[in-house]
């Protein structure tokens, strides 16, 4: 195993008061968790108002399984995703939410994902075509993870169609990530919703504004056109409908609804994959195991859908570098009613917060915490399950996971049994979370293309 250990977020050892918060939040929102929250169930404050960080996996499973009525996502959330996804699943509650859960659920059916799956397919092998033609220059592999599963998600969400300006909805969720997604004082403060962030409003009028319009023509468009071939995920909506009241999505809503998947089906995936990277790259032994398992496999075909079952230690990195880099390393809710968790009092109104990165890394939950060990994820039942936490869980976990997973196996498989990759020295990444954990400064990795894979016996 390798003796690096991974880079990690240093934490909180004082009080850092409201604007020390809200400094810190500003550069790195997890360098605001208090090093303490990785030792102990509970940990309460005041920045403002009265908040709670929760890590112990019995008052989660309450939380989001048995009470989620009761903690719905924060105002903070909910202000800072509104202006780019509208009131779309991941945003929605109550009655709203469960009719468009209910709608979108058969979207992603085994069926319908592992349909997909060539596209994830011809994805990976271009990437490796790219990574391959660098030569010997280092790669920032986070970047090109970006783009690989940005290639997916169009694809599969719009099936390339010409009427669907993939550019510039990259570009609109970018730049509304970049400029307008930061924590404001106002959202530190808990000040009401209707009170105008200045600069979210400016960029909901610009970049998200373009966005919203050029998939509001392409969603019309396919109403006028149908379906061609294999159903994308924009048919698949367009023909859903809620078992319960029959009631379909309106463009809005469907638009909303694209853009939600857009955002978090390529963003979120591309980030583990460039963590499974760079964690791969520091244990040589890790890689070695990884690729002979798919040259055990595939031999020199490319991965496919059908091999995902079949690669079970490429999907522990993947696992792996979810518990250390979960790519929503936080997240917040605010408590409607009077309750207790851990024997701790909560009154309504309080935030009481998920630091799923500290639980992830919590002294009492994981052996060696901070260390790359993917053979945690050899027995998947002996993982307690609100322990780990990177598609969240109860009703609200999240719709994509089995997509998520079956590109990042692909992906990885891939690029793992085609290059040997090393870490630059003096360019480690640096975790860094705004809304979802990134490698700042990017994954940069020598990339030594391999042979075809010849078998012992043929040797």
């Amino acid at each position: 195993m390798s003796d690096k250990t991974p880079v990690k977020v240093s934490l909180v050892t004082e009080p850092l008061g409201i604007l020390g918060s809200l400094n810190a939040a500003r550069r790195n929102v997890l360098s605001i968790i208090p090093e303490i929250a990785t030792r102990q169930p509970m940990v309460s404050g005041r920045t403002g108002k009265r908040w709670h960080m929760v890590m112990d996996p019995g008052a989660l499973r309450e939380m989001l399984l048995e009470r989620l009525d009761i903690y719905p996502k924060s105002l903070v959330t909910k202000n800072l995703l509104k202006p780019a996804i509208g009131d779309s699943l991941f945003i929605a509650e109550g009655a709203h939410w469960r009719w468009q859960r209910r709608t979108a659920a058969p979207v992603f059916s085994h069926r319908n994902v592992i349909n997909l799956a060539p596209i994830m397919t011809a994805a990976a092998e271009r990437s490796a075509e790219r990574i391959a033609a660098a030569g010997d220059r280092a790669v920032d592999v986070a970047e090109d993870m970006v783009r690989t599963t940005f290639d997916v998600i169009a694809e599969v969400t719009f099936s390339g169609d010409g009427m669907f300006d993939s550019d510039a909805v990259h570009r609109g969720i970018d730049n509304y990530i970049a400029e307008a997604g930061k924590i404001s004082l106002l959202d530190v403060l808990g000040a009401p919703d209707w009170v105008p962030r200045p600069g979210r409003l400016l960029f909901s009028r610009g970049a998200v504004s373009e966005m919203k319009t050029v998939a509001d023509q392409a969603i019309e468009a396919r109403r006028q056109r149908g379906p061609d071939g294999v159903p994308d995920l924009l048919d698949l909506l367009l023909e859903g409908e809620d078992p319960e009241t029959k009631r379909q999505m309106n463009t809005a809503e469907l638009r909303d609804n694209l853009l939600t998947f857009i955002v978090a089906g390529h963003e979120t995936t591309a980030l583990t994959l460039g963590w499974s990277l760079y964690l791969s790259a520091i244990d040589q032994e890790v890689q070695k195991r990884a690729r002979a398992e798919v040259h055990r496999v595939c031999g020199d075909r490319p991965v496919t859908g059908d091999d995902v079952a079949n690669l079970p230690f490429v999907r522990q990195i993947i696992d792996e570098a979810l518990r250390l880099y979960p790519p929503a390393g936080m997240v917040s809710r605010t408590a409607m009613a009077d309750d207790t968790l851990c024997g701790r009092e909560i009154r309504k109104g309080d935030t009481v917060i998920v630091p799923i990165y500290a639980l992830h890394r919590h002294h009492m939950l994981w052996e060696d915490p901070d260390a790359f060990r993917p053979d945690r994820f050899a027995d998947r039942k002996s993982v307690e399950r609100y322990a780990y936490l990177p598609f969240g869980d109860g009703p609200r976990i999240c719709i994509g996971a089995s997509f998520a997973i079956q590109e990042a196996v692909i992906i990885l498989g891939t690029l793992l049994s085609r290059f040997q990759f090393t870490p630059v020295a003096g360019r480690d990444p640096d975790p860094v979370m705004i809304l979802t954990l990134r490698p700042e400064g990017g994954v940069w990795l020598e990339a030594k293309p391999l042979g075809p894979f010849r078998p012992a016996s043929a040797a």
